[in-house]
């Protein structure tokens, strides 16, 4: 939960940065907004979510 919570706060703040900086418009950055939320109530979410979560294990197994 922690984890998939700190992503949206990161992808939205990243949505925000794009809006201000004109690198993306409000039209395609809502397409993509709504395009994440009908991706997560497909059968692939769970497949996603393993994805991420094997991302996130990896990165945080690194050590420096």
């Amino acid at each position: 939960m922690a984890i998939s919570l700190s992503v949206v706060l990161l992808l939205a703040i990243i949505l925000v940065v794009l809006l201000r900086g004109g690198s993306i418009k409000a039209g395609p950055a809502i397409v993509a907004v709504l395009f994440g939320f009908f991706l997560a109530s497909t059968g692939m979410a769970p497949s996603i979510q393993r994805f991420l979560n094997s991302i996130a294990e990896t990165v945080n197994s690194i050590s420096f």
